[in-house]
């Protein structure tokens, strides 16, 4: 059977596209994508890619009016929410330290919620 590799292109509505692209650019490193494809886009790293529809009345996206919530893998979750915070981002991190790692949770200025991820493996403090 034939399957997809990857993801290649995450599209969504936005009121101010372009200041949004722009502070996923300045904050998380999500390359800007150039409007006449001149440039390569954003390049993740290899790594596992969670795929999981939820059921309609989940409450961990935040806002029910919000069907859909991104989840970035993080090399360092600790120094990541620090460096938001330090650019008066609000973040929240996870206390509990599951199986597959780390999460952390935030909005972007739009109030899309995002989830960052500290794949297992890492023994760093928890910091809150």
């Amino acid at each position: 059977m034939e399957k997809v590799n990857g993801i290649g292109g995450f599209f969504f509505r936005a009121r101010e596209p372009a200041a949004l692209s722009q502070w996923y650019n300045t904050h998380l490193g999500v390359t800007v994508v150039s409007s006449n494809c001149d440039k390569p886009g954003w390049r993740q790293e290899a790594g596992p890619t969670a795929f999981a529809p939820f059921p309609t009345t989940t409450t961990y996206f935040g806002d029910a009016g919000k069907n859909w919530m991104i989840n970035f893998r993080v090399r360092n979750l600790d120094a990541m929410t620090a460096q938001l915070r330090a650019a008066g981002i609000s973040i929240e991190i996870n206390r509990e330290r599951y199986p597959n790692g780390r999460f952390a949770h935030l909005n972007d200025p739009e109030g899309n919620p995002i989830e960052l991820w500290e794949p297992a493996g890492r023994d760093a403090p928890l910091k809150a």
